[in-house]
């Protein structure tokens, strides 16, 4: 029962979500039509492309000519390239989950160990620095620690390359495989190691931007996490067994916070997906995050559109997957 309210919720906020955004892209100043036809078409012209757009449609009857459309897979098509959304997106959605997938192992494999150690080491010099260090990479922003990952390792140190997904050379000259469109995948499947090694130095510096502040949230939570299992009478028993500290702190203890770990696993997932849109701007990203941010300036609405229904889907789908590793503890079903 509990997964079902769950996942009757869960389509109530995708819902909700959709509606919302829109409303509020039929309501903001614009004219798609300009953008269909072009900025010196006929009146002719634009009254014939309101039609075939289905603007000239009441915005309930829209809402629902658009809802029934994402239920049969039809997200709309661009403004721009009248190409399908779907179409748009099948194309650029490996690479964030790429970019999406590292940073948050990348995070998972900083973030909880830390947390650990700042749990065991409760209100010493070593639970403060980690407290001090997730602190600040939580309330700095992803693009800020874009920007000066920029600075340092392309302006001044010269090391690594300041955006793309690969070199200018490789994309023009170079095979790339193309079989799950996982660019890290398909080099490693065809063996070719060159464009494998280029695509993780373009990497480095989004995935660390992307992953900055997932590690202090990582941090806490499993902090305070561990914190509480620590305090339970089954930890104080097993030290009075003569179980060593390491033994304690990582068997008995982390595997009993299995359900706040699923949770910000998941839930930092979800998290940078929807930060991945300045990181990808910034470190010009052939993904979705550049791509809305592309299409928010342009005011290119199907795809925005497009864009948030695939990110609510995938947040939700993520939070209800939490919630179902959580019912794996049987503390959490009693």
């Amino acid at each position: 029962m509990f997964i079902l309210r769950r996942l009757a919720l869960s389509i109530f906020v995708i819902f909700g979500v959709l509606l919302i955004t829109f409303v509020i892209t039929r309501v903001v100043p614009s004219d798609p039509t300009a953008k269909w036809v072009g900025p010196k078409a006929t009146t002719e012209q634009r009254e014939a492309a309101r039609k075939e757009l289905g603007l000239d449609q009441p915005i309930p009857v829209q809402f629902v000519r658009y809802l029934n459309g994402v239920l049969h897979g039809d997200l709309g098509v661009s403004l721009y390239t009248r190409v399908p959304i779907s179409q748009e997106l099948k194309t650029l959605l490996p690479a964030t989950i790429e970019l999406v997938i590292l940073s948050s192992v990348f995070a998972f494999l900083i973030g909880l160990p830390l947390g650990v150690l700042s749990a065991a080491e409760k209100d010493k010099a070593l639970d403060h620095v980690s407290r001090f260090f997730s602190v600040g990479t939580v309330s700095i922003p992803s693009f800020a620690v874009a920007l000066f990952l920029q600075l340092v390792f392309y302006r001044w140190l010269g090391i690594l390359p300041i955006g793309g997904r690969l070199s200018r050379e490789l994309q023009l000259f170079g095979e790339i495989p193309k079989i799950t469109d996982l660019l890290l995948i398909d080099t490693l499947l065809t063996g070719n190691f060159s464009i494998f090694k280029d695509a993780v130095i373009h990497l480095i510096m989004p995935v660390i931007a992307l992953a900055a502040g997932n590690i202090g949230f990582t941090a806490r939570l499993t902090r305070s996490a561990m914190l509480e299992i620590l305090s339970e009478d089954f930890i104080k028993a097993a030290k009075s067994y003569g179980l060593g500290q390491r033994i304690v702190l990582w068997s008995y203890a982390l595997k009993n916070s299995l359900g706040p770990t699923a949770t910000v696993m998941t839930m930092m997932v979800g998290y940078s997906l929807t930060n991945t849109f300045l990181v990808e701007t910034i470190f010009s990203w052939p993904g979705i995050g550049n791509y809305v941010a592309i299409s928010i300036i342009t005011l290119n609405y199907p795809a925005i559109l497009g864009v948030t229904v695939v990110s609510a889907v995938a947040f939700v789908s993520l939070n209800l997957l939490a919630d179902m590793i959580i019912l794996l503890d049987p503390r959490a079903r009693k």
